[in-house]
């Protein structure tokens, strides 16, 4: 009994302190303070659909993630994206949680460039919560982003996960989150990122992220982010053939560490 209640309340914590994030995320994004708004790769599927409008190949990415290494929650993520003259089609699947709580979703993407330096970007999403003492209960909802590059340097980012009020349980209703970010990319080696985020249920957020490319295809990540305070660090590496591991992890001072890997690939090597 004692156990069934620690593992509740480490799964809930886990939970509250990054809600969008119990769904999927990438390595990349946790290395950079969880940002990601910005992202226009295949890392986009879990950040900010409006990304993915910016894809000229095929993408994939797995994703891994212990939470706080000695808990038993995981979560996992996989998404791909196809690009069309019609715009960009993809699919996300994510699995959250531990045995007794846990939390599926899928996501069906459409992604588009309006003008030049503006895309747009929804995913209609099924997000069912298994409780084994009382079953499972399936909702559907979606999210929706833009990207707007301002200029070469500056790109801007928005996003809304599940902005209608949906209750997939008792007492329990999908958050509702807003993000809005901006990029600053001085040279093609390096990107500096900042976030906002508000869930209606919790404080605000702050988050930023660095990524700086060290050598050709190396790349090292720094962030944080505020309420609660979380140190991230990673590092990405690309090949030629168009495969990428990203490795990532996430400090809280108090649940400890939360290490992440994802496994990208794309035809051509990502720029």
């Amino acid at each position: 009994m004692k156990q069934s209640i620690c593992l509740f309340f480490i799964f809930f914590a886990s939970f509250t302190i990054n809600a969008q994030n119990a769904i999927a995320t990438s390595a990349r994004s946790t290395a950079m303070g969880g940002t990601g708004l910005t992202f226009n790769d295949i890392n986009s599927a879990f950040s900010n659909q409006a990304g993915l409008a910016q894809l000229t190949e095929l993408g994939v990415i797995l994703s891994a993630e212990s939470r706080f290494i000695q808990s038993p929650i995981n979560n996992f993520g996989a998404a791909t994206a196809l690009p069309s003259k019609f715009g960009v089609f993809g699919l996300a699947l994510s699995h959250y949680g531990i045995q007794d709580f846990n939390e599926q979703k899928i996501g069906l993407t459409y992604a588009r460039k309006l003008t030049k330096g503006l895309s747009l970007g929804a995913q209609f999403d099924f997000i069912n919560v298994n409780i084994p003492t009382y079953g499972a209960k399936g909702a559907l909802t979606f999210e929706i982003g833009l990207q707007a590059a301002i200029s070469k340097e500056i790109q801007l980012g928005v996003h809304v996960f599940s902005p209608i009020n949906v209750e997939v349980i008792d007492d329990y209703a999908i958050p509702t989150i807003y993000r809005a970010g901006i990029a600053y990319i001085p040279s093609s080696k390096t990107q500096l990122t900042l976030e906002i985020e508000k869930d209606i249920d919790f404080p605000t957020r702050v988050r930023t992220g660095v990524e700086y490319r060290f050598i050709e295809d190396f790349y090292m990540r720094v962030g944080a982010a505020t309420a609660p305070t979380i140190v991230t660090f990673g590092i990405g590496v690309q090949v030629p053939s168009g495969l990428g591991i990203d490795i990532s992890s996430s400090y809280h001072q108090i649940l400890g560490i939360t290490p992440s890997v994802a496994i990208i690939y794309t035809p051509k090597k990502i720029d």
